[in-house]
């Protein structure tokens, strides 16, 4: 399964920073993720997603089981 990590908002919406979750797209990632934290419904489309480590807002992005995602929300400050 691939192994999710979340950072700030994500992080505090899903009430944990990394876990593992099926999904075999970004898409059924995400429906996962909602699934079980609903909290994040709100937060990720306004997230960054890096999948190994390369940034994409393709939902049709296929993951491998040992895939590295992050989910980044918008921070602020410069």
């Amino acid at each position: 399964m691939p192994q999710v990590r979340y950072f700030a908002g994500a992080a505090e919406a899903a009430g944990l920073e990394a876990e593992s979750l099926p999904g075999a797209s970004v898409g059924e990632l995400f429906a996962a993720m909602t699934a079980r934290h609903p909290a994040l419904a709100d937060v990720l489309p306004r997230c960054s997603v890096l999948v190994g480590g390369v940034r994409t807002a393709d939902h049709r992005v296929a993951l491998t089981p040992d895939q590295q995602v992050d989910v980044l929300p918008p921070f602020a400050g410069g």
